[in-house]
């Protein structure tokens, strides 16, 4: 007896790779490694079979900042242009609304550059800063 065919499927991080969520497979591996992907809320591990209106939240950014919840529309084997990589998912409503809320955060945030009331310091200043941390070790 045959078995029942299944729904094709494709590697987790190589659908990450073609949707364009990230640059390289290579990335796309490293995030999931790290617990920044799951599917249908579940953690997920790279070698995972994707299939067709599967559940996909993930985390980008440097330290996981941008996150979002997408379902899976299609599946494909090649990495194409950006408008044809987003036919192969949907994001929810929910996580357009909170991605453009966290956008409006930070537009809302202190700049860290304003912080910086003299700027660089100059060659004169830094050899002050040397010459003060010399005479100003602790003796232990």
């Amino acid at each position: 007896m045959k078995a029942p065919a299944e729904a094709p499927g494709m590697r987790l991080d190589k659908w990450l790779w073609a949707a364009r969520f990230y640059k390289t497979r290579a990335l796309a591996v490293e995030a999931i490694d790290k617990g920044r992907v799951q599917v249908n809320g579940q953690a997920a591990k790279r070698s995972r079979t994707l299939r067709v209106s599967d559940r996909v939240a993930l985390r980008q950014g440097e330290r996981g900042e941008i996150a979002s919840e997408v379902q899976v529309l299609g599946l494909s084997e090649h990495r194409g242009p950006a408008p044809a990589a987003r036919q192969l998912y949907a994001e929810t409503p929910a996580s357009v609304a909170a991605r453009e809320a966290a956008a409006q955060a930070r537009a809302y945030q202190a700049e860290p550059a304003h912080a910086i009331e003299q700027g660089r310091p100059t060659k004169r200043d830094r050899r002050d800063l040397v010459a003060w941390q010399r005479w100003s070790a602790s003796s232990d």
